[in-house]
Parts: structure tokens; sequence; C-alpha cells
């Protein structure tokens, strides 16, 4: 069986998990609430790969051709 490490796929962006702190931070910066923000499910194989839980909030950065880095927020929940 092969098995591929997802995370170092070229169309899988970085995914990082914030702390509860810098979760909080972001949020007040934003100027918005934890359901608010896109929510990414938790049978997603990047979830899986990187062991985020249910309430953990995700800092997704992607390399762009337009915007040169974009960030954004999911937070892991059904």
């Amino acid at each position: 069986m092969l098995k591929v490490d997802i995370l170092k796929h070229n169309l899988v962006p970085e995914h990082t998990i914030l702390t509860p702190e810098e979760a909080d931070a972001v949020l007040e910066e934003l100027d918005v609430r934890i359901d608010q923000i896109p929510k990414i499910l938790p049978t997603d194989p990047v979830v899986k790969a990187i062991d985020a839980k249910l309430g953990d909030v995700l800092k997704i950065t992607r390399k762009s051709m337009t915007a040169g880095v974009f960030t954004s927020y999911r937070v892991v929940r059904e």
C-alpha cells in the first residue's frame, strides 16, 4: 500500500493550529465571533494529519500568484 504525506503535497496549503490565546487575538483583530468564521470538518484529511480537535482554530496560509501570501482561518466543527 502506498502512503503519501498529504501535508507535503504542493496543492495543500500550510495549516497551523492556533493556541487559544492566538485564536482569541485573531478573533478580536477581525472583530468576529468563532461561529462567524468558516468551518472545517474533523473528517478533513489535513485536520486528521495535524491532529486538530473540535474547537481548534486553524490558520491556513496559501501562496497566491496575485496576492502573494493569503491567510485564512477555519474552526474545526461538525
